[in-house]
C-alpha cells in the first residue's frame, strides 16, 4: 500500500527518550479518484454484519455522504482495512465505514468483506493507516484525515516543525492503541507516553514473544537515551513484515517492509 499518495494535498516535547509552536489548522478541498473505473468481482452489495472489517480494492474515496457528489475526506490506499460503521446495510450502494480515526462513507463496488466479525485489532490499523503520510512531529501526537501532513527539518531533537499535525513514534503508537482511554481523538493532540514507558510493561500492555506477534502488536526498543517504536501488521516477527510507523524527520508516518534488530521487544495492549 502506498502512501496516501493524493492524497495529502496539500498534528511537552519529552526528553530525550521520545523516538530517537501549533499553527492555526490548515485544511484543503481534495480531488479524488476516479470512482468510475469498474467494479471489483467481490464487491460488496448487501448487508455484512454490523462493524464488519473490509478491505479496499483500489485507491477509494472516502467521502462526506453516500455519492460521488459529495466531497472527499481522503483518498484511502489499496488494500486498506476500514470498518463498517452504519449498522450493516448500504446507502444506494455506499457504506458507512471507520478509517484513520473518522467515519465517512465508500462505494460497495470498491470493498470486499474480509471478515464478518469486528475486530478491535483492525480498528488499531485502520487508525494506525489514518496516520500514514502525515508529518513526523516530535513529543506530538495527531492527524486529522482531509488536512495538510505538515512539515519536519532538521534532525530530532532539536528539529522544526510546521504545521497543526504529525507525530513521532510514541505520540502515534498512543493514538493507535487509545492510550490513556481518553485518547480516543486523533485530532486532538496528545502525547502521553515516550519509549521508555513503552519499553516497561504495565498494567496496559505487556511483553510477547516475536514468534506470536499479531496484528497491531507493537515493537519497541529503549537504549542510553535513544528508542523507537512502531506497529506491526502482517509478515516475520523475526525477519520482514510490514510496519506502520511515524519513522522520522525526513521519512513521516509511512507504511514499509522492514525488520527489526534483536534490541527490540515485541509488546501487546489487547
Amino acid at each position: 500500500m502506498s502512501s496516501h499518495s493524493l492524497k495529502w494535498l496539500a498534528v511537552v516535547a519529552l526528553v530525550a527518550v521520545g523516538c530517537g509552536g501549533q499553527s492555526a489548522v490548515e485544511s484543503v478541498e481534495l480531488k479524488g479518484v476516479d470512482e468510475e473505473v469498474g467494479t471489483s468481482a467481490d464487491a460488496i452489495t448487501a448487508c455484512v454484519t454490523a462493524k464488519s472489517t473490509l478491505k479496499t480494492t483500489t485507491d477509494l474515496n472516502l467521502r462526506t455522504g453516500p455519492a460521488t457528489t459529495y466531497g472527499t475526506i481522503v483518498t484511502m490506499p489499496a488494500n486498506s482495512l476500514v470498518i463498517e460503521w452504519g449498522g450493516g446495510c448500504p446507502t444506494s450502494g455506499w457504506y458507512k465505514v471507520y478509517f484513520g480515526g473518522v467515519s465517512g462513507w465508500a462505494s460497495g463496488s470498491y470493498l470486499t468483506q474480509v471478515t464478518s466479525a469486528y475486530s478491535v485489532r483492525d480498528e488499531a490499523i485502520a487508525r494506525a493507516q489514518g496516520a500514514v503520510g502525515f508529518s513526523y512531529w516530535w513529543g506530538h501526537g495527531a492527524w486529522n484525515l482531509g488536512a495538510a501532513p505538515g512539515s519536519c527539518s532538521g534532525t530530532c531533537s532539536n528539529c522544526t516543525h510546521s504545521g497543526s499535525y504529525g507525530a513521532d513514534c510514541s505520540g502515534f503508537l498512543a493514538k493507535v492503541w487509545v492510550v490513556p482511554s481518553t485518547n480516543s481523538n486523533v485530532a486532538v493532540d496528545s502525547h502521553p507516553y515516550s519509549t521508555i514507558n513503552f519499553d516497561a510493561d504495565t498494567t496496559q500492555w505487556r511483553t510477547v514473544s516475536r514468534d506470536t506477534l499479531l496484528k497491531a502488536d507493537a515493537l519497541v526498543y529503549n537504549e542510553n537515551g535513544a528508542g523507537h517504536d512502531f506497529v506491526y501488521e502482517s509478515g516475520d516477527g523475526w525477519g520482514s513484515m510490514w510496519a506502520i510507523e511515524c519513522k522520522g524527520c525526513s521519512t513521516g508516518c509511512v507504511r514499509n517492509l522492514r525488520t527489526a534488530t534483536t534490541t527490540y521487544h515485541a509488546i501487546r495492549h489487547y
